[in-house]
């Protein structure tokens, strides 16, 4: 079943599956704002965080639920060339630019289409040169929730004119406690990753990256908590005042750019799980470390720093200036397609 409501110019829909469970989208960012989803006995709450008032989403520094981009995470001193054309773009991140610049696909309204019961599809059209991008871009963001409460993000686009970079991905925070729950720290979490991309105090990539997570506290190939290692005396830990860091998802030739398992997230507490799988090359994870001051949430919630985890699905930060990362190179005649699947249960 499906609702859409307007709240000024954004547009909201509502789809609820046959247990009741339900998520709320908007069209500002392409965003989920709300997943609400049964515990294991069978109690409804709402797992991501997000604000009171549909327009606190704009410009929001957390980045709350959106699509970012054209490029989520980061590029290097805002700069990247294509066939030996330079590119420069807004510095909105220390020296670095982030999630396609302050007025990235996460700030403004995508168009809705194709509204089906289980299903709704957002379209955006961005402009050659738009945040220093090249090439018209056209992107859409399909999502399919399902009576198992897996919610399917479909992403694709294509370019006319110019070449352009692309790299999307979805910045929902999860608490599966609930979202006013305090603390997301005592959640586990397993990666499908062997390695990660150790980066310099702005969280770029070391040329020397990707490195084996093993003996480190980046190693999550077995499920531990988020807390655990969270202050180790570690590098990546100091810088970013938490985990924000890349991972790359384990794959071999049978299953390059195929869907796999990516992360899985639990909460002790409610019993609910979070299975993420995707075609996406890598994931970030970033434990909200510096959520507080950001609006105001939900029901009056005031939400402090650890209080969600995003588990964001993508390719790797400064991919456009690492020849040897994924290619995020979008040509005119191709189409880019990822998909991102968010799989709740309970234990």
């Amino acid at each position: 079943m499906l609702n859409q409501t307007l709240q000024g110019d954004i547009t909201l829909v509502c789809i609820t599956n046959s247990i009741g469970a339900k998520v709320v989208l908007s069209s500002l960012g392409a965003g989920i704002n709300s997943i609400i989803v049964p515990d294991s006995n069978g109690s409804m709450a709402d797992v991501v965080i997000g604000y009171a008032n549909p327009a606190d989403y704009l410009a929001d520094g957390p980045c709350a639920g959106k699509i970012p981009g054209r490029y989520a995470n980061r590029i290097a001193r805002g700069h990247f060339s294509i066939d030996g054309h330079e590119y420069s773009l807004a510095i909105n991140n220390g020296p670095n630019a982030l999630h396609g610049g302050p007025t990235g696909f996460q700030n403004r309204i995508w168009q809705v289409k194709d509204v089906f019961d289980n299903s709704v599809t957002f379209h955006y059209r961005s402009a050659d040169g738009e945040e220093g991008y090249p090439g018209t871009l056209d992107v859409f963001a399909r999502y399919i929730w399902s009576d198992d409460c897996r919610l399917t993000l479909e992403m694709w686009a294509s370019v006319e004119g110019r070449p352009t970079v692309i790299n999307l991905t979805n910045h929902a925070y999860f608490n599966l406690g609930g979202h006013q729950k305090p603390s997301v720290l005592d959640h586990t979490l397993m990666l499908n990753a062997s390695q990660w991309l150790p980066t310099d105090d702005t969280l770029i990539p070391l040329p020397s990256a990707p490195a084996d997570v093993a003996g480190t506290p980046m190693d999550f190939t077995e499920a531990k908590s988020l807390g655990r290692d969270i202050k180790a005396d570690f590098p990546a830990l100091k810088y970013g005042k938490g985990y924000d860091n890349c991972w790359l998802i384990d794959r071999n030739d049978n299953n390059a750019d195929k869907h796999t398992v990516a992360a899985v997230l639990s909460d002790p507490d409610s019993g609910r799980t979070l299975t993420v799988s995707t075609d996406q090359p890598a994931v970030q994870i970033y434990t909200g470390n510096w959520l507080e001051g950001c609006p105001t949430g939900k029901d009056g919630v005031t939400y402090h720093d650890y209080c969600a985890v995003a588990i964001e699905c993508q390719n790797c930060p400064d991919a456009p200036n690492r020849p040897d990362f994924p290619s995020p190179l979008l040509k005119p005649g191709d189409t880019y397609r990822r998909t991102i699947e968010f799989h709740f249960g309970n234990k």
